[in-house]
């Protein structure tokens, strides 16, 4: 049996034995009980100190999927080649296990469905530049998570894969598009995992799961080779995890200009685990107490964003309440249908396949098809309903270094209704609305770039994790790192466990 760490950070073991002991022996193989306990710093840690191998560890995640995959439904699959995947000997994440978000950045041979029948046993032939940097860091990515069709909704549930449950309670959703990702990392399955956000993909289920997850600014990650500045600037690649430090090592591993990418963000003046250790100083802080949308605020949501603009306020920010900085009508504007609807085609031709009721979801093939009548001028009408939103909340928020506000107005809601694209009944328009209203807090930041992050702050009455967001200024992921560090240390999350949980029993 492996002993207990004799230093840890934030709740979480770091190490285990002197460096005396270490160069010695190793000890006994790592129970799954220790495993789930560990974040991906301390993971990588055992294994450049040699008390853990990376093959132990695909292992023991292979057990944790094996013991909770059947009841969360999160990995679509686990690779059969999975003990030899290869990764760099070293790195901030050196051994690592990772999983894979089945839609956005991909590995090339590797399937990717997209959470939908039309690309079932579709692979890719793009190593994507973000698998890459994987790699390169020593995550050894052993698997996919579900996603919902083409990563659109809220809720990960799809005809192709199924529904997606909620370690914290499997009768509630785990959010979506990440949702699957999400769900494995709450239980243990690994403990940091790809997402991607378009609108709240990380930060919702991050939200509903209990975990960090950011959404980095525009440009930050590269999207290529084939994919930079996706969805008009709107939709990044990151990770969920469950620590700021797994946070900001991420943000050192992924981040980096790339030949194609539309711009050079402005780089940072430190790396960012280095923030880590950095004062934060006294900030403005604008608070929203208010709904954004027609969703109203759960009082105990309300109560958790009140309760860290206090803490805020006792480290010395400066905080102030703030309006709505946009009108929810905006928001709408900025989806598309027309752009969806050729690139469906598209690959429906590539494919061999048609676009019908047996390849598309009962919401996407009605969004399809209202898409696929509106005229190509609905282009530039978006691209300037963008720029709009993007001046009228750049206006209103100016005066703040962060911002502070729920992540969603709700805790996680229960699996199907007007939020899933299973749904038969909903219309394209019902479907938008919903969706644009619950993402009230989240889309409008991927429309600004800006870069915010969901830390899993409170619970409810009933044991459901509650996000609070923070946002920061375009390209300064730094502040916001040490913003969550603060927060980490004042209200530790380490210690709450999902009723779901790998080696629990």
């Amino acid at each position: 049996m492996l002993g207990m760490a004799s230093v840890s950070c934030c709740g979480f073991p770091l190490d285990r034995k002197s460096a005396a002991a270490k160069s010695k022996w190793r000890i006994a193989s790592m129970r799954l009980s220790e495993y789930v306990d560990y974040d991906a710093t301390g993971l990588a840690a055992l294994v450049s100190a040699g008390e853990v191998t990376p093959l132990e560890l695909t292992r023991l995640a292979r057990q944790a999927h094996n013991e909770v995959n059947p009841l969360i439904n999160a990995v679509v699959e686990f690779y059969e080649d999975a003990e030899t995947v290869a990764g760099a000997d070293a790195g901030l994440f050196h051994g690592v296990p990772f999983l894979r978000k089945d839609y956005g950045a991909s590995e090339a041979g590797r399937l990717q469905e997209n959470g939908s029948r039309l690309f079932k046993g579709c692979r890719s032939h793009i190593d994507s530049y973000f698998f890459c940097r994987a790699r390169e860091a020593g995550l050894r990515t052993i698997g996919r998570t579900t996603t919902p069709e083409l990563a659109a909704t809220v809720m990960t549930e799809s005809i192709l894969n199924g529904i997606t449950g909620n370690p914290w309670n499997l009768a509630r959703s785990a959010g979506g598009s990440s949702g699957g990702a999400a769900a494995a990392v709450a239980a243990g399955i690994t403990p940091i995992a790809h997402g991607n956000d378009g609108g709240g993909s990380i930060r919702i289920p991050a939200s509903w799961c209990g975990l960090v997850g950011l959404n980095p600014s525009r440009g930050r990650v590269s999207g290529g080779p084939n994919n930079q500045d996706a969805s008009f600037g709107r939709s990044r690649e990151f990770v969920l995890c469950r620590t700021v430090r797994d946070m900001a090592a991420a943000l050192d591993v992924f981040s980096g200009p790339h030949p194609g990418d539309p711009f050079v963000i402005v780089r940072p003046n430190r790396p960012y685990v280095e923030e880590l250790s950095q004062p934060t100083g006294r900030l403005r802080v604008g608070v929203a107490r208010t709904s954004w949308g027609a969703v109203n605020l759960e009082p105990e949501v309300l109560h958790s964003v009140e309760a860290t603009a206090t803490l805020l306020q006792e480290m010395g920010h400066t905080v102030t309440d703030i309006e709505p900085p946009y009108e929810p009508v905006e928001y709408s504007r900025t989806y598309v249908s027309s752009l969806t609807a050729s690139w469906l085609e598209e690959a429906a031709r590539a494919m061999g396949r048609t676009l019908s009721a047996d390849t598309l979801e009962p919401v996407t093939l009605k969004r399809y098809e209202y898409g696929r009548n509106l005229p190509l001028s609905r282009a530039a009408d978006l691209q300037e309903a963008l720029r709009k939103m993007r001046f009228r909340v750049g206006e209103a928020i100016h005066p703040f270094d962060i911002l502070l506000t729920p992540t969603l107005p709700i805790v996680a809601v229960p699996h199907g209704g007007i939020y899933s694209a299973t749904n038969q009944t909903v219309s394209p328009e019902e479907f938008v609305e919903a969706d644009t209203t619950m993402c009230q807090y989240t889309g409008l930041f991927n429309v600004t770039g800006q870069p915010s992050v969901s830390l899993p702050l409170a619970q409810n009455a009933t044991g459901l994790p509650i996000g609070i967001q923070i946002v920061g200024r375009f390209g300064d992921e730094a502040t916001l790192v040490r913003v969550a560090r603060d927060l980490e240390e004042a209200s530790p999350w380490s210690d709450r466990r999902p009723k779901v949980r790998a080696g629990a029993s």
